[in-house]
């Protein structure tokens, strides 16, 4: 009788294990992808809102600081700030006390957008 050879088992990887885990990998490199990308479009709009908000609060200040009682009514200006061209909107209304206005200003990104990047509400009061 001839001796036997052990049984071995080849080591390695099949073609099915090699693909399964390649599929792993790129389903998983998509969602990195993805967040990433998510992730920077957030930042622009966050960037955009913040320097909206600063438009917002430069223009109530401008308003208080003009020293005159501000007429009820809608105002409607453009502002730069950041080599951006803003929109912005007050709208002064009379509230219950006589000496005292609500200004509500809204900001928008161009001349065109119809979406308030911010709205910012103040109040003024008359000096004596």
């Amino acid at each position: 009788m001839g001796r036997l050879l052990p049984n071995r088992r080849a080591t390695g990887f099949t073609l099915i294990e090699v693909l399964v885990a390649l599929a792993v990998i790129a389903v998983a490199m998509a969602a990195i992808v993805r967040s990433t990308t998510v992730s920077a479009g957030n930042a622009g709009y966050l960037k955009d809102r913040t320097l909206a908000h600063w438009v917002a609060m430069n223009k109530i200040a401008e308003l208080q600081l003009e020293g005159t009682w501000p007429g009820v009514g809608l105002r409607k200006g453009e502002y730069d700030m950041a080599d951006h061209e803003w929109r912005w909107e007050t709208t002064v209304s009379e509230t219950e006390d006589n000496d005292v206005r609500r200004m509500d200003v809204k900001v928008f990104r161009g001349p065109q957008s119809k979406e308030a990047l911010a709205v910012v509400v103040a109040y003024v009061g008359r000096t004596p």
